[in-house]
């Protein structure tokens, strides 16, 4: 692990004695008790994740507003100060650069965070789409630690260490004056789990006390360390779409089934153009929910129907909540009607498979 990059974490998870691997160049827990049981913490109850290999991007200046809105797919013009959205960024022929959570604080200062093995690329696509606006990026990624606290008591442990009240955020808001252990935190009410909960930002020297603070606070409750593992089988459960799965440069927003989360009415963004043809060509792929009765579906294993080669798993696993098989498909739209007969290419056996709502779990966000 000595050519990984370590987050100020790294000697909490080791001491809890959480497996850590190499994810994206950082060495971070995949698990510490176990997957099923991790998973099962915040669907129940609640679990905390070290997230601090996430990226985050500010952008400030006049310009601000202009570039952000021209930048993602959804309609910046709908934020609130301190209000957050989800979107994409896309390449001119509609692929996904990436996806991201964009934070207005106000109209000349947006917080942007990235996945974190796209940040170089992300901040440079950034950068040279800034020409021509007056803005200022900074890369701050370096500098900020990030715990994201998920579950259906995740408020009620979190409420115990801050000097705010919390059900005063409201689900994609976010308050920028939180004090834990005399640390100032900016909180969010998101997170990738499909549960309620937060995602506390602080600079890397006071996160450790942070995180200690929580659990202190929740453990009697419990709360769990949470690692990678289960952060994917949460996240794939709520059918959110993870970016080098669901969505890369060669998938299109539209095509992943995200078109919620694309305004082609709005003015301009990069990309729109492209969109709006394959919206009204018709879109020769779509994502489908796929439900089966015997063999696990896993990234990248062919869908097929017949002969023939219709499409690739996207995400797949033995469901932990559902106790189901289920798996998510990029595939040709002809094939993709719900109810519709497929079949996945497990190794050299080929198992039937049933297309179904990708809503496998229903998602219990406070609104």
């Amino acid at each position: 692990m000595d050519s990984v990059k370590k987050t100020a974490l790294y000697d909490a998870h080791v001491a809890l004695g959480g497996k850590v691997i190499d994810f994206a160049g950082w060495a971070l827990p995949v698990q510490y008790e176990g997957i099923l049981e991790e998973h099962a913490a915040v669907r129940n109850a609640a679990g905390i994740f070290d997230v601090s290999h996430m990226g985050e991007v500010e952008v400030k200046g006049p310009g601000a507003f202009d570039f952000v809105q021209n930048l993602v797919t959804n309609d910046v013009s709908t934020l609130e100060d301190n209000q957050i959205l989800y979107g994409m960024m896309c390449y001119e022929n509609g692929g996904v650069v990436d996806d991201l959570l964009v934070y207005k604080f106000d109209q000349e200062f947006f917080y942007l965070v990235i996945n974190a093995s796209n940040v170089d690329k992300d901040f440079a696509w950034m950068q040279e789409q800034s020409k021509g606006f007056d803005v200022e990026l900074t890369n701050v990624s370096p500098e900020v630690s990030e715990v994201a606290i998920q579950g259906p008591i995740a408020e009620e442990i979190l409420q115990k260490v801050v000097d705010v009240d919390l059900s005063e955020i409201k689900f994609f808001y976010c308050n920028r004056n939180v004090t834990i252990e005399g640390a100032k935190c900016l909180v969010s009410r998101t997170g990738y789990t499909g549960e309620d909960g937060f995602e506390v930002y602080t600079d890397n020297a006071s996160i450790e006390k942070v995180w200690n603070a929580i659990m202190a606070a929740g453990t009697p409750m419990g709360l769990k360390p949470a690692g990678l593992g289960c952060r994917d089988t949460l996240r794939f459960e709520a059918a959110l779409p993870l970016y080098g799965n669901e969505i890369d440069a060669d998938i299109t927003p539209l095509e992943a089934g995200l078109g919620f989360f694309v305004k082609l009415g709005k003015e301009n963004f990069i990309g729109k153009d492209a969109l709006v043809a394959q919206k009204a060509n018709g879109l020769p792929r779509k994502t489908v929910g796929f439900e089966m009765a015997k063999g696990i579906p896993r990234h990248g294993y062919e869908v097929v129907s017949g002969d023939e080669v219709i499409g690739v798993v996207t995400t797949g696993y033995l469901s932990p909540t559902l106790g189901k098989n289920i798996g998510l498909a990029l595939i040709d739209s002809k094939y993709g009607e719900m109810g519709s007969e497929i079949g996945i290419r497990v190794r050299k056996n080929v198992y039937p498979a049933t297309v179904v709502s990708r809503r496998f779990y229903q998602k219990n966000y406070k609104k």
